[in-house]
């Protein structure tokens, strides 16, 4: 008979997440794993792998919960353009944020520490860009349908400058000590939708 797990893994994994968001995948070793998570290290090869698979389902699961909440955001009835400027704005208030610029996006900090030489990881990554540029995507479409945008403007290249405009907010955010620079930019980005 199988013995019973003495700890959640749910909870555990997002404590591996939050460890590893702030510290980066590098930092991070098996056996500052072991102390912050308060298990021993055959507990955590039996349950999540070795510590790339460890730290690729905390990718996974921060996906998990970032998707649904942008999905709401992008996806309200009504006017879109207003939730897509709102939410350029939330990511570059974020980047501006001393608590928020410190730990960055874990996508992102994935984007630069990572996917370079980290195949499992970079598509990891890529699904997380697809899904931010499908849902913008989505959004601008309506928004030229609903005669928002005018409609010259490509909603395909609009969701792609601002994926990146976003991605580089959080970038910009981690090293610099000047958050009016990811908030100038942001707003000047977003005059293209006007």
């Amino acid at each position: 008979m199988a013995r019973s797990k003495e700890f959640d893994p749910d909870a555990v994994l997002q404590s591996a997440l939050e460890l590893f968001w702030r510290r980066g995948y590098e930092a991070t070793s098996m056996a500052d794993l072991v102390a912050h998570l308060g298990i021993g290290r055959a507990s955590i090869y039996a349950t999540y792998g070795n510590k790339h698979d460890l730290y690729l389902k905390a990718l996974d699961r921060y996906g998990e919960k970032q998707n649904p909440e942008l999905v709401r955001e992008l996806s309200q009835p009504g006017p879109a353009l207003p939730a897509v400027r709102a939410l350029v704005r939330r990511f570059a208030a974020e980047a501006a944020d001393d608590t928020c610029r410190t730990r960055g996006c874990f996508v992102t900090n994935t984007a630069a520490e990572l996917a370079p030489h980290d195949p499992a990881a970079a598509r990891r990554v890529e699904l997380g860009w697809e899904h931010l540029e499908t849902l913008l995507h989505s959004a601008l479409v309506r928004a030229r349908a609903q005669d928002e945008l005018p409609a010259d403007r490509d909603p395909r290249a609009l969701a792609r400058m601002l994926l990146v405009l976003m991605q580089g907010l959080r970038v910009v955010g981690k090293a610099s000590p000047d958050p009016a620079r990811v908030r100038d930019a942001a707003e000047q980005a977003l005059q293209i939708l006007n």
